[in-house]
């Protein structure tokens, strides 16, 4: 193998698989950097919007994901306090408009996807246990050097892709070593047995549920044996660590009855056990890049999980780069310079209306009332088009250089 043709990955993640199978595509050969010992199959449920699935499908992911996934009829907005429908807007054949499918998965079932797919490409090499531990770009490349199971490694390929999460050390390493920042939210997050709640909470529905200081939200997974649920409380974070273990007992009072429906508690009840992440952003970044190493991902442009835009734009990311490259062969420096050119405004975009999401999801008293009746005179489909400009995307056909 020889290096010009080498791409290095440090993360297998959704954003690194993801560009490993874009990478192949485009004639590179790819080593995956990825330093737990196997891939997880945890995690809570992801939404899919036509962006992200228009380019799984295109990587051949699709087919591999249609077992485990749901297409959601509509998207339900609803009051907190009494359970009564705002506004629904159309996710199923409405979205067809964008020539790709609404998928919600559970976000194991789209890793092991992935990695399905990767396994079966003969050009990308999945080195589990190996954690990036430098890399060092040069007028010929990147130099990785990596450590774990197997020892030490060091490789010199053609670039390095950075899919290395929120808590990334690659981007401390590029030179923006500002640390996460708490957003003064919790994410509690847990699933139910379908089995176990009614009916009409079934449905192939995203239903989302807006409170003071607090929103729920919930879908099937699994092929809809499952029910996702996340509750997002407006919160101090004081546990160790960006993760923790916590029970109904935790979450309850944070939504408490005088200001939810019965309904919406019934829910919350069903898990004991749930898990609690804080929520982290970063300040945004002008250059995602530095010589032929590129940040993808989270570890670019962290997503607030307010637009369900934290997948897809690390799978756009993935793409991006992996085309840069391909057009720019004998230059991966420049190549990777008209990437972030390329991504910086969208996702900046994203990541402003993701916040100010979470700002009005967590309305009170008139503000509320006020948000409420806006959303319920602009109708559905409406506001459905106004997302014409994040879920029509294709990646761009020339590129940047500025």
């Amino acid at each position: 193998m020889t290096a010009s043709r080498i791409v290095i990955v440090a993360g297998a993640g959704i954003g690194g698989l993801t560009a490993a199978l874009a990478l192949a595509r485009n004639g590179f050969r790819v080593i995956v950097l990825e330093q737990t010992e196997r891939l997880s199959d945890t995690g809570a449920g992801i939404q899919l919007s036509p962006n992200a699935t228009r380019a799984l499908i295109e990587l051949g992911v699709g087919e591999r994901l249609q077992p485990h996934m749901i297409a959601p009829t509509a998207l339900r907005v609803l009051v907190g306090r009494t359970g009564r429908e705002i506004v629904r807007i159309p996710l199923g054949e409405a979205a067809q408009r964008y020539g790709a499918p609404y998928w919600i998965v559970h976000r194991g079932d789209l890793q092991a996807a992935l990695a399905a797919a990767v396994a079966q490409q003969r050009d990308i090499s999945l080195k589990l246990g190996m954690r990036m531990d430098d890399f060092a770009t040069h007028a010929h490349g990147v130099t990785v050097s990596a450590s774990g199971s197997a020892g030490l490694w060091h490789e010199h390929g053609h670039a390095l892709i950075a899919a290395d999460g929120l808590w990334s050390d690659s981007r401390a390493r590029i030179g923006f070593k500002e640390p996460p920042r708490f957003a003064g939210r919790t994410a509690w997050r847990a699933l139910v047995p379908t089995s176990e709640v009614p009916p009409e909470l079934r449905e192939p529905l995203v239903h989302l549920w807006l409170g003071r200081d607090a929103h729920l939200v919930h879908y099937p997974v699994k092929a809809g044996k499952m029910i996702n649920v996340v509750v997002i409380t407006t919160d101090s974070w004081n546990a160790p660590g960006w993760s923790a273990p916590a029970s109904r007992i935790d979450l309850l009072p944070r939504i408490p009855a005088e200001r939810w429906a019965p309904q919406a508690r019934a829910l919350v009840r069903q898990p004991e056990s749930w898990l609690k992440w804080a929520l982290y952003d970063r300040r945004p970044i002008s250059n995602f890049c530095y010589g032929a190493a590129a940040l993808v991902g989270d570890a670019a442009h962290p997503m607030l999980p307010f637009l369900a835009q934290g997948a897809a734009m690390a799978i756009e990311d993935a793409v991006v780069a992996a085309r840069c490259l391909a057009r720019m062969p004998d230059d991966a420096a420049g190549a990777l310079k008209s990437y972030s050119a390329v991504r910086r405004a969208r996702v900046r975009k994203v990541q402003r209306l993701a916040a100010k999401n979470g700002e009005r999801y967590h309305l009170g008293a008139m503000p509320a009332m006020l948000r409420n009746a806006a959303m319920r005179a602009m109708g559905g489909e409406r506001l459905l088009r106004h997302y014409d400009w994040l879920y029509d995307w294709r990646p761009p056909a020339a590129l940047s250089i500025n």
